[in-house]
């Protein structure tokens, strides 16, 4: 039995004329809040107003950014600016009593100069040596290496 997938379903549908339904409400809205500037206001702070109503209309109809809605721009924007930052790293300037970061590695290099007499040094050879023999001993097959 064959079943029909829905295709295309991040389309939204023209419902008035050219426009989606969100669309017509940001450009209704805006016309109706361009009306009321006219209606109540100066013709010069009217016409100013009302450019500026428009623009951020029309960007909110059909500009689009990195294929999103201009609006989840401005609600990821908002959600930034109001929400809390967590900060991994903050820079705190150091104390007098806190030792600087090259005056530890400079205590580091003597601590590791002072090595006890008596300590075997530890050589590349020694060392490929020694894990060679822990592979042998540790292998499954009774000390038999399989290559």
């Amino acid at each position: 039995m064959e079943y029909q997938v829905p295709q295309f379903i991040d389309v939204e549908n023209k419902i008035i004329g050219p426009l989606t339904l969100k669309q017509f409400i940001y450009v209704a809205g805006a016309g109706g809040l361009c009306v009321v500037f006219f209606v109540y206001l100066n013709m010069v702070i009217a016409l100013l107003l009302s450019a500026l109503v428009a623009a951020f209309a029309a960007a909110l109809a059909f500009y689009k950014v990195n294929n999103k809605p201009f609006i989840s721009m401005l609600e990821a924007g908002f959600n930034y600016y109001t929400g809390a930052k967590f900060f991994l790293w903050k820079h705190k300037e150091p104390n007098k009593n806190e030792r600087s970061a090259a005056a530890a590695a400079e205590a580091a290099a003597e601590a590791s100069q002072r090595i006890p007499k008596g300590t075997p040094k530890l050589t590349r050879g020694k060392l490929s040596e020694l894990a060679w023999s822990l592979d042998v001993k540790s292998s499954p097959s009774g000390g038999q290496s399989k290559e």
